[in-house]
């Protein structure tokens, strides 16, 4: 996709808070009328449609367009994206009661390349333990996580994190 379009579509994200909630569907008309440039079916427009639903608070009309973004290879047109979809969907899928499904879509992302999104897959996948009621797991992600942040104690968290999941 081009340059401009994707500028376009930052610029859409970035004027997101402009819009209350009673003017959700103004703002997804807005992802539409982008998404409409693009060939019927494009990953990218299933994807932008599929944020716009989510952050106006529509787990349940999401999920099923990140799936499609995905089955539509969003990852081979942008790895970026294709993990925050795979991010996105899973905390989606928490939020409709489907948590073991985000569960099993986030967890072989913990041994994927490295990059930006490690901390938010750990977080995402945390709260879809706690969900399902495997909390010491969840907080071992989160913990294991936060701890290369930390100006001290790096080495004690990494390794009460590991504790709390190992006999």
């Amino acid at each position: 996709m081009n340059h401009d379009w994707e500028d376009r579509v930052t610029a859409a994200w970035a004027s997101f808070d402009d819009y209350p909630q009673e003017k959700a569907p103004d703002f997804r008309a807005v992802i539409d009328a982008l998404v409409a440039e693009l060939p019927e079916g494009s990953p990218l427009g299933l994807f932008e449609q599929a944020c716009a639903w989510d952050s106006t608070g529509h787990s349940d009309r999401a999920a099923p367009l990140y799936r499609e973004a995905l089955a539509r290879g969003l990852s081979d047109v942008s790895g970026y994206k294709g993990r925050r979809a795979k991010i996105q969907l899973s905390s989606s899928l928490r939020n409709i009661g489907r948590a073991h499904e985000g569960v099993e879509l986030l967890t072989p992302e913990l041994t994927a390349p490295s990059d930006e999104l490690d901390d938010a897959v750990r977080a995402t996948l945390a709260l879809c333990l706690s969900s399902l009621g495997r909390d010491r797991e969840g907080l071992s992600l989160v913990l294991g996580a936060l701890a290369p942040h930390l100006p001290r104690y790096q080495r004690s968290m990494a390794n009460y994190a590991r504790a709390l999941v190992t006999d």
